[in-house]
């Protein structure tokens, strides 16, 4: 592997690292769901996936069970 000729002085060292810092992400908050979501990113909400407002897949929908004891016996 090959190796820097010269050594890097602390100065040049530092300025390059000024650049590698973790930017916050773009913030979006939707129309249709009013919910906050990355740009250019599907995301879920409430079992339904949405894009650009519109909802790209619809989530299953559970049937209620009946958990009353009068409905067993």
């Amino acid at each position: 592997m090959p190796n820097p000729r010269t050594r890097h002085s602390k100065r040049r060292k530092r300025a390059r690292r000024t650049h590698d810092h973790a930017a916050m992400p773009q913030l979006a908050v939707c129309k249709t769901t009013g919910e906050t979501h990355v740009f250019h990113q599907a995301y879920w909400h409430e079992g339904n996936m949405y894009y650009k407002g519109k909802m790209v897949l619809k989530g299953k929908v559970k049937k209620a069970v009946d958990t009353s004891e009068d409905s067993q016996s």
